[in-house]
């Protein structure tokens, strides 16, 4: 086979296989949006964060 069909093969499989990579990574790992609900009420968690809830008050 031509070195240069090879580069070219070898160019588009990579390119591929990289894009399909993000696109997976997309669905993987989900963003949270905790941008659009600043004053929404939470529950704390943790001890740290009851804690934390209270020293606020």
């Amino acid at each position: 086979m031509n070195d240069e069909k090879l580069k070219i093969i070898l160019a588009l499989l990579s390119g591929i296989v990289f894009s399909l990579i993000f696109i997976l990574l997309a669905f993987i790992l989900p963003v949270n949006d905790h941008v659009s609900q600043p004053n929404s009420k939470q529950n704390p968690k943790n001890y740290l964060e009851q804690v934390s809830k209270e020293l606020r008050k």
